[in-house]
């Protein structure tokens, strides 16, 4: 079983427009509401790739609700935790005709310390039956930025491989504690370190402790620095639509990977053409299973030179 942890969890919202227009108003094309958050977006992937998939974090208020509900109609196993505050809520607007999105995010709610506390105690009892746990997205208030750190170490402790897609000062502070696998996108890297050079950067997290990374470059693929060797991937061709999911879709494939110990080119084509099929899906959290089967033999694995 696969285990994904969203500390931040989310309502999603997603709109669909034809084309944004500043200052004036719009009629959607689509609203559509659904649980979020990108933990809650890996294990949605997951499960249907046919992946058992046990979703933990944290929600409260009505929105909270409304995440569990969902989590639940969807196939996953719910094992989040309720607190005081309410859930935030996200928002996507697609904009058709140039095939792209924005995205707004609200802070989300505040966790006291008690809160945190026994969200770990919980945690603790979660890892006896996961073989692989996933950490994602940001962190909510009131947490340290060392959050993920003591979740990474806890799962260390467990022999529990952990997969951490976060970035800036929670991502620096879980790096000592040795994660599996740490997938920061191409901005995220060069915003937390400091580097426009990407396998630079990607070697330096390395050195800090991440035993793999994984960089997401968009629309052109992905740089994998591993044990095992440096690999590029890129798909075949570019995609329009709405890229918000693609990361976590990204993730599910490195997880799954990581899971049953499949060879690093396998893992990063697989990647690659699952974040692209991610695209052209209507909502983060979904891929078009056609256009996986298509893109999955096309996309290309070369070794990257080494650093």
């Amino acid at each position: 079983m696969i285990t994904t942890v969203t500390l931040n969890a989310a309502v999603d919202v997603t709109y669909t427009v034809d084309r944004i227009r500043t200052g004036g108003s719009h009629r959607l094309a689509a609203a559509r509401h659904r649980a979020g958050g990108k933990g809650v977006n890996v294990a949605r992937v997951l499960t249907a790739l046919g992946h058992t998939t046990l979703v933990t974090g944290l929600v409260g208020g009505p929105p909270g609700e409304s995440v569990r509900r969902d989590v639940a109609a969807s196939g996953m196993r719910d094992a989040l935790l309720t607190i005081a505050g309410t859930t935030r809520q996200t928002v996507t607007v697609v904009e058709e005709a140039v095939g792209d999105a924005a995205v707004f995010l609200e802070p989300g709610p505040r966790v006291s310390a008690a809160e945190w506390r026994e969200f770990r105690t919980h945690y603790r009892r979660l890892l006896g039956p996961s073989a692989v746990v996933v950490l994602s997205g940001s962190l909510p208030g009131g947490l340290p930025d060392d959050a993920y750190a003591e979740l990474v170490a806890l799962a260390r402790r467990s022999d529990v491989p952990a997969v951490l897609d976060t970035s800036g000062p929670p991502l620096l502070a879980a790096l000592e504690a040795g994660p599996a696998l740490v997938k920061p996108n191409a901005r995220e890297l060069c915003e937390t370190l400091g580097t426009e050079d990407v396998r630079a950067g990607a070697d330096a997290l390395r050195r800090a402790g991440a035993r793999s990374v994984a960089v997401s470059l968009g629309a052109d693929g992905l740089l994998a620095v591993t044990p095992d060797g440096a690999w590029r991937a890129r798909p075949p061709c570019r995609l329009a639509g709405n890229p918000t999911g693609a990361g976590d879709a990204a993730v599910a494939a490195l997880s799954a990977g990581l899971r049953h110990g499949r060879p690093w080119p396998e893992r990063v084509r697989t990647a690659v053409a699952l974040s692209a099929a991610a695209v052209v899906a209507p909502l983060a959290g979904e891929f078009d299973a056609s256009v996986y089967g298509e893109l999955l033999p096309r996309t290309t694995v070369t070794p990257a030179p080494l650093g």
